[in-house]
């Protein structure tokens, strides 16, 4: 036992912060966080990192700056960011999506003036939106455990792998490397951009969620399963009912067993008529069998192509 007044020593400590870790992780059981103690603490100091430094920073940068120079600098780098998109593309066998992003990054890179006008988009050439972690998942990789990384917010150990190819591929990172200054300059710009994108979900989330940590993983993880799988992934075992527990429509017949249970059953050939009851009298007349199926069309199943081994 520790006295009372005493600061604890290093071995102490240790097994203080391990008993809280355990205690934490007994509290908190989702399979996909299991580090959940662990990422608690990082959000914590991300957040408070956050509120006292960047979220004040992107507020005066939204408020000083007016919308169309705001809009400039988003579509700049939205156009370096498509040079990824093309690659990450190629990697998942997306081609026509590659020429896509490669005919966006032409027009808006010339007739767009460097990128800082969208023409392309208006030309009606939508973005995609591809990076390493996506591709990794859609080669079959797992999203394994959830992860909050200091400084860079959620994660999971699948999408900070793909994280990191993308910064040793990033343009920006690679072209202004020789020169430290400019590469800072221009690598805090797009931080400060980006956050200010992010400031209406950040308080709303902030305002509306009960647990704004279990919000934002929730958030987060959902939003990767999407992007994997191109905006239509397949229901998670956990969602899919078993048949003998799936609601019935309403309208539609009961099985045979209890439609059985309302007709009395035939009785004995001994040459005597027997007559039904008075309850099976009033009971409701079956209901006459559908007809057969006699190529009359029915609607197609919609097939949604996926990747296979997915998450």
């Amino acid at each position: 036992m520790i006295a009372a007044g005493k600061r604890p020593n290093g071995a102490q400590a240790l097994l203080i912060l391990a008993l809280s870790l355990l205690a934490g992780a007994c509290a908190h059981n989702d399979p996909r966080d299991p580090l959940e103690p662990l990422n608690r603490g990082i959000y914590s100091f991300n957040d408070t990192l956050d509120n006292a430094v960047l979220k004040p920073v992107a507020t005066a940068y939204r408020d000083t700056v007016p919308q169309p120079a705001r809009a400039v600098v988003s579509n700049f780098f939205n156009n370096i960011n498509d040079l990824l998109n093309i690659l990450n593309n190629l990697l998942q066998g997306k081609v026509p999506n590659a020429v896509n992003d490669a005919g966006r990054v032409a027009v808006n890179s010339t007739l767009g003036l460097l990128g800082t006008i969208d023409v392309a988009t208006q030309l009606g050439v939508a973005r995609s939106d591809e990076d390493f972690g996506q591709t990794l998942g859609w080669w079959g990789a797992t999203p394994g455990p959830y992860l909050v990384i200091p400084f860079f917010g959620p994660s999971s150990l699948r999408d900070a792998i793909g994280s990191a190819v993308d910064f040793k591929l990033d343009p920006i990172w690679n072209s202004t490397g020789y020169n430290i200054a400019v590469r800072n300059g221009v690598s805090v710009v797009r931080i400060i951009n980006k956050r200010t994108l992010l400031l209406e979900g950040k308080e709303l989330i902030d305002q509306a969620a009960l647990d704004p940590y279990v919000a934002v993983r929730d958030g987060y993880l959902a939003r990767r399963r999407s992007l994997v799988y191109d905006g239509n992934p397949p229901p998670e075992k956990d969602d899919m009912d078993e048949p003998s527990q799936q609601k019935k429509p309403r309208g539609e017949l009961e099985p045979e067993s209890k439609v059985a249970l309302a007709v009395p059953a035939p009785a004995a050939d001994t040459g005597a008529t027997v007559s039904p009851s008075p309850a099976a009298a009033v009971q409701p007349a079956a209901a006459p069998a559908p007809a057969s199926d006699n190529g009359a069309s029915r609607p197609a199943a919609n097939l949604v192509p996926t990747p296979a081994l997915l998450q």
